[in-house]
């Protein structure tokens, strides 16, 4: 499997809302973003879903802030 697709898999989460922004991310922010920015993207998806989901809808924030700035970035690009 190639690294996209194993990103693409991990991007699968079982819920609708995380499973649309993390997907939309790899296919519009991922490709464009620095190597930090992308490395930063799969410690994202190291994360359980209840934390991400309080992250990308602002009831947290990371403490890390590359991450901060990654889900910020995350939460609110458009296409």
């Amino acid at each position: 499997m190639s690294e996209r697709g194993q990103l693409l898999w991990r991007c699968r989460r079982g819920t609708k809302e995380l499973d649309f922004l993390l997907e939309r991310y790899l296919r519009h922010g991922y490709p464009r973003a620095s190597t930090a920015e992308q490395d930063a993207f799969a410690r994202i998806l190291d994360l359980p879903d209840p934390e991400l989901t309080d992250y990308f809808f602002g009831h947290a924030t990371p403490s890390q802030p590359e991450l901060a700035k990654l889900v910020r970035h995350i939460a609110t690009h458009r296409d």
